[in-house]
C-alpha cells in the first residue's frame, strides 16, 4: 500500500507540476479548509478508525529510542522553516515530534502532513473554517461523534487533531487504494478538483527533508 501511495503522490505532484506553484502557495497561507463529507461507515471501518483514534488523550510513546532520534531529527531539519509561525522553541519544536509520530502512526510522510496543515489552517491551532472544520488538520466535528469519545471540543488538543486528521487521511488513501489526488480530493470535500491537490503537493515540496525511514508504535513499517 505504502508503495502505490508514494508512486500516485509522485504523479500527482508530475501532474501539479512546478509552473504556477509559488501562485498557489499564496493562496494557501490564508488556508483552505474545505468540508469533509460524511459518509456511512461500515461497522468494521468505524471498529478500525476508532481503534486508531483511541478513546484516551493520545501521547508520544516511541517504540523505541530509534524512532524517536529520527523524528527528532526531521524536527530539527524544519525548526527553522516553522519559526516565524510558531516563535516559541518548546512548542514548536512539541508540535514537529508530533506531527512526524502521528503521520508515521498512520503510514504518511510527515512532510505530506504539513503540506496540508499549511494549506487547511495556516499552522493555526484554533482555526474554526466556515463549514465548523476545527484545528490544524481542520477536522470535521461529526468525527469526533463517529470515531472519537464524541466531543468536538477535544479537536482543538493538538495531538488529538493531529491523530483524527492522520487517521482520516489514512482512510481516504485507503477507499481510493492509494491515488493522493482522490484522497486529498475527499479529505477536502472538493474529490475530482484539482485546486486542492495541487496545493497540498506544492505545500508538501516545501516541507520536505530526509524522511525518517521507521514509524511510531503502533503503525505498520513503510516501505523504502
Amino acid at each position: 500500500m505504502w508503495q502505490v501511495f508514494r508512486k500516485k503522490a509522485w504523479v500527482a505532484w508530475r501532474v501539479a507540476g512546478g509552473a504556477g506553484m509559488a501562485g498557489l502557495l499564496l493562496a494557501a497561507s490564508s488556508a483552505w479548509a474545505g468540508r469533509q463529507l460524511e459518509e456511512p461507515l461500515a461497522d468494521s471501518v468505524r471498529t478500525a478508525l476508532s481503534a486508531a483514534v483511541g478513546r484516551s488523550e493520545p501521547r508520544l510513546v516511541f517504540a523505541d529510542a530509534g524512532q524517536k532520534r529520527q523524528c527528532e531529527q526531521w524536527a530539527q531539519a524544519l525548526e527553522a522553516k516553522l519559526l516565524k509561525r510558531k516563535p516559541d522553541e518548546l512548542v514548536r519544536r512539541e508540535f514537529l515530534l508530533t506531527v512526524c509520530y502521528e503521520a508515521r502512526r498512520a503510514g504518511l510522510e510527515p512532510s505530506l502532513v504539513m503540506g496540508l496543515i499549511q494549506v487547511e489552517s495556516g499552522f493555526r491551532k484554533y482555526a474554526i473554517s466556515s463549514v465548523g472544520a476545527r484545528g490544524y488538520m481542520q477536522v470535521m466535528p461529526f468525527w469526533s461523534r463517529l470515531i472519537g469519545n464524541g466531543d468536538p471540543a477535544s479537536l482543538f488538543h493538538m495531538q488529538t487533531n493531529l491523530r483524527f486528521g492522520c487517521v482520516i487521511l489514512r482512510h481516504y488513501l485507503d477507499i481510493e487504494r492509494g491515488n493522493l489526488f482522490m484522497a486529498l480530493g475527499r479529505y477536502n470535500g472538493s474529490r475530482g478538483k484539482a485546486t486542492y491537490p495541487d496545493m497540498v503537493t506544492a505545500a508538501w515540496r516545501q516541507w520536505r527533508v530526509a524522511e525518517p525511514t521507521q514509524v511510531a508504535q503502533g503503525a505498520a513499517p513503510t516501505q523504502p
